[in-house]
């Protein structure tokens, strides 16, 4: 038994050191790859632009809509019966100052007027009756010898009373004619007429509302701005007192035309609105309707919806790349002097959908404004002369 394992484990030696001669064999003798040379990959082509950074004042555009200066209820101070109507008093009439825009019947003012008059008349008389006895009354005081005399006898709280009659039928006349003056409703400025809220022959109380009307002197618009928009422009300027010298472009569509008219800034909300955290800044534009000048402009009608561009600040640093330049990650692309593909971050400040302006690049760059998808940084590029510029 020892001899037959002794047998079977020599049998299996031999055919391990066989099978390990063929498998040497079969490695070794192998031929071997001729070598060949590594090629580089050919660089890709890529545009560019010079872009270097520089200090400019960027505009701000934002929007608002357009809204009366002055806007307000007019109301009657007396009442009657409405007895005629102006035609500038109906929705969109045009007026100017002091214009009788409706009149009320003025039949009870003028009896009042009339009973005023004739009460001032009788204190006048009154008080003309009291100085001339108090004039007889100082005279028998003077025949009888005595220096001082009693003021009762000489009529004095007497005139006194009288004069007080008198002052108090003035200031009810004075009241009675401008009751009577009030029935004719007049315009108090410049303006139009937006809402018309009685017609003739209705009866009017005091106080009751009879047109809302705004004034055509001026318009203001409120326009947001977010907080990078505020950034680029003066906050001194903004907070100041009188801040009308920084001149506003404000741009619409009418009748299917662009139009723009001049502006001025004159001043900023009081506070942040809560709701959207956004600032405030107030414009004007004066003569909107066009009543002062020959131009053939289209009115700037409250409630139209309008741009305004304000002129910002200058700021240090800005470089003015084409828009296809800024990824969506805030970098850029660009070639280094190895001819090597870079990234870099840069500040987005403002874009107009063609070109964009930012912050960050901090010496001249050749900034990378199209290139193959799926190019990624590291990789060796070559430049494409035709698309070759330099932005400012």
């Amino acid at each position: 038994m020892p001899n037959l394992r002794l047998k079977s484990l020599l049998k299996a030696l031999v055919v391990v050191v066989v099978g390990v001669f063929i498998a040497f064999k079969i490695l070794t003798g192998k031929p071997k790859p001729d070598p060949k040379p590594i090629v580089a990959p050919a660089p890709v082509e890529v545009s560019i632009v010079r872009a270097e950074p520089a200090s400019q004042s960027l505009l701000v555009t934002t929007q608002g809509t357009v809204e009366p200066a002055i806007a307000t209820r007019l109301s009657s101070e007396v009442m009657g019966q409405v007895l005629s109507i102006s035609e500038q008093y109906r929705p969109g009439g045009f007026f100017k100052q002091n214009d009788v825009l409706l009149s009320v019947d003025d039949t009870q003012y003028r009896l009042a007027l009339a009973r005023s008059e004739s009460q001032l008349a009788a204190a006048r008389q009154r008080l003309a009756e009291e100085q001339g006895r108090a004039l007889q009354a100082k005279r028998e005081w003077r025949d009888l010898g005595s220096e001082s005399a009693n003021a009762l006898f000489l009529r004095k709280p007497q005139i006194e009373a009288a004069q007080a009659s008198v002052r108090a039928a003035e200031i009810e006349v004075a009241k009675s004619r401008r009751d009577l003056d009030k029935t004719k409703i007049k315009a108090p400025f410049d303006g139009r007429v937006r809402q018309k809220l009685v017609d003739l022959g209705q009866y009017i109380g005091v106080g009751m509302p009879v047109a809302e009307v705004y004034s055509t002197d001026e318009v203001r618009i409120q326009l947001p701005l977010t907080d990078k928009q505020l950034a680029m422009l003066d906050l001194s300027l903004l907070e100041s007192r009188n801040p009308e010298i920084e001149q506003v472009r404000v741009s619409a569509q009418v009748a299917g035309q662009a139009w723009e008219w001049s502006g001025r800034l004159i001043g900023t909300n009081a506070d942040v609105d809560i709701q959207s955290r956004v600032h405030f800044v107030m414009i004007a534009v004066d003569d909107p309707f066009g009543f002062k000048d020959d131009s053939n402009y289209p009115p700037l009608t409250p409630g139209l919806f309008v741009s305004a561009t304000l002129r910002g600040k200058p700021i240090q640093g800005v470089t003015q790349l084409p828009r296809s330049a800024i990824h969506t990650d805030g970098t850029i692309r660009w070639v280094d002097d190895q001819s090597i593909l870079r990234d870099y971050g840069v500040d987005l400040l403002q874009s107009d959908g063609q070109q964009a302006w930012v912050l960050g690049v901090n010496k001249p760059m050749n900034v990378v404004t199209q290139m193959p998808a799926g190019v990624l940084a590291g990789t060796r590029v070559r430049t494409s002369d035709a698309l070759m510029g330099a932005v400012n």
